[in-house]
This record gives structure tokens, sequence and C-alpha cells, in this order.
């Protein structure tokens, strides 16, 4: 298997890096849209956030 270690605390494939990420772009997507979107920003600066950080959570987590 695509078994390792990265910066994350536990042993991942490439699949629970993947899972993980799309977690963490749901619960930023449901803060966002509950404290910053009122403000004015945009859903997609979120989504462009949430999209670097899978990125780099997939290939060094």
């Amino acid at each position: 298997m695509d078994r390792r270690r990265g910066f994350l605390p536990i042993e991942t494939n490439w699949f629970d890096r993947l899972f993980i990420s799309v977690v963490i772009w749901v619960a930023l997507s449901l803060l966002w849209l509950r404290f910053l979107e009122p403000l004015g920003l945009s859903i997609w600066i979120c989504v462009a956030i949430s999209l670097v950080l899978a990125v780099i959570l997939i290939r060094r987590g």
C-alpha cells in the first residue's frame, strides 16, 4: 500500500488524506457561510483556500 507518515500524526494513504481534505472543505465552507459571507466575501475564496489546503494535505500529509 501507499502508507506513509507525513506531518499528520497518523499513518495514512492517499484516500485517507482525500477524505480528511473533504471534511476540512465542508467545515471551512460552513464557517465561511456563517461568519464571512455576510460581510461580502465570496464563497469562491473559500473554495480556493480549501483546494490549496487539499493539495498540500494529499501530497505531503
